[in-house]
């Protein structure tokens, strides 16, 4: 199917940065339109088409837009979540860098849609470029009467601020995020069904929609063009509409961020990013760090599509896809993996603070060669207790490539036990000091 550039169909132009060279390509167009049509028409809007959200999960976004309350008895809050902390996901940063008027429009939009008083945009803090970009064009918005108060003199008062985080992949997770933009520790709070959707009582207690990037950036062209023709890309699929964004990398010719349509077989994004790079494909992840591999002919099978990735036992995450070669040790890589969670556990709960690092040391003993028998046993175990027992999702996300390599490529990891060194004849390089 090849690329179908949507959100990113400017982001080669630098004019786009601009507010005169967005107003070219029919910017602002979808919020002139928006603030002439009823709120719940917006809202019904998005639900018709079938926006899901782009951080990971994929939840329906109009579960979130519908549970705002519709009788406002004090301010209400939007949050953007630029953190994309997932190792192997860079799409959020193009965005931001090319196409900052998307989000500032988006954002618009919504705030307008759910009677929001204020957006929050809050970027990890390695992004600069990113912040520096999208800081210019809430300027500029605010000096056309974009932002502000009486926005086009329709009456709605809206305003945008940007929060800088400082590197912490736990503020990835919504509640850890509101609490960062809060002053208080990046750690997560207790979630429904004990307590409140965030919608109910978010960020400073207040009603709060909460959406990544590329999320809010699909809004602009959901109103402009309407929700039937955006609900028409990726039609093929079960129930996965428009485009995604997918951040290429590993052994590739040309990694970078690519455009596709729902429904694209993934063996068509390898093509794009120009093909394997010093040997033949053996495995890929195809949305992110956390979500679990998946062998050279699943690649071949899988259709990029929410419930059609399910089908390869594997996720389109937040769309950071890495294809790995022939040369790649998979215990090597569950083992930098494990490191990486391990170290970005705030340590609020047991199974993720314990067990991560119980996995790292287990990891620690196979790659340098003092691996027992029952390791793999004890790894899955220790696996197995992590999974769904965490407080929020990052001890899932250190769970499922582990326990995925395992059972994807086993007979690595028996060999490694046995033999004390790598299937592949790699050595595996410490992936910290």
């Amino acid at each position: 199917m090849g690329e179908y550039k949507l959100l990113l169909e400017h982001s080669h132009d630098p004019e786009y940065k601009t507010l005169a060279g967005y107003k070219k390509t029919g910017g602002y167009r979808a919020l002139d339109k928006a603030l002439e049509m009823e709120r719940q028409t917006i809202v019904d809007s998005v639900k018709t088409a079938g926006l899901r959200g782009r951080g990971g999960a994929g939840a329906p976004a109009a579960l979130k837009w519908g549970g705002m309350p519709k009788e406002k008895k004090g301010p209400h809050y939007l949050i953007c979540n630029a953190d994309e902390g997932e190792p192997g996901t860079f799409k959020d940063k193009q965005l931001l860098e090319t196409c900052p008027f998307l989000l500032v429009e988006g954002m618009t939009i919504a705030g307008y849609a759910v009677q929001g008083d204020a957006g929050y945009v809050y970027i990890r803090g390695e992004y600069m470029d990113g912040a520096k970009a999208l800081r210019a064009a809430i300027d500029e918005a605010y000096a056309a009467g974009l932002l502000g108060k009486n926005i086009l003199g329709k009456g709605f008062d809206f305003d945008l601020y940007i929060h800088c985080g400082a590197g912490s992949y736990e503020c990835g997770e919504e509640t850890a995020l509101m609490s960062s933009l809060m002053g208080e520790r990046g750690m997560p709070r207790l979630k429904f069904p004990h307590a409140p959707f965030p919608v109910i009582s978010g960020v400073w207690d207040k009603p709060t929609l909460i959406h990544n990037v590329e999320s809010y950036d699909n809004v602009p062209f959901i109103v402009d063009r309407g929700a039937e023709w955006w609900s028409s890309l990726g039609a093929s699929t079960k129930n996965s509409r428009g485009t995604k964004i997918f951040s290429v990398s590993g052994h590739v010719n040309k990694p970078g961020n690519f455009e596709i349509e729902f429904g694209t077989p993934l063996k068509d994004l390898l093509e794009l990013a120009g093909g394997m790079k010093g040997g033949e494909l053996k495995a890929c992840i195809p949305g992110g760090s956390s979500v679990p591999c998946i062998r050279a002919e699943a690649v071949n099978e899988a259709i990029i599509g929410y419930e059609e990735m399910g089908a390869v036992k594997s996720m389109v995450g937040s769309g950071g896809c890495m294809f790995l070669n022939d040369k790649t040790c998979m215990v090597a890589w569950a083992w930098r993996t494990a490191i990486f969670y391990a170290n970005e556990s705030c340590g609020k709960c047991t199974p993720c603070r314990e067990g991560t690092r119980w996995m790292v040391q287990i990891l620690d003993r196979i790659v340098n060669g003092g691996g027992r028998p029952g390791d793999i046993q004890l790894l899955q175990q220790v696996a197995s207790q992590i999974d769904g027992r965490s407080f929020c999702p990052l001890g899932d996300a250190a769970a499922w490539p582990v326990m995925a390599a395992m059972r994807v490529f086993p007979e690595e990891f028996e060999y490694f036990v046995k033999h004390g060194k790598s299937m592949v004849g790699v050595k595996p390089v410490l992936a910290y000091a």
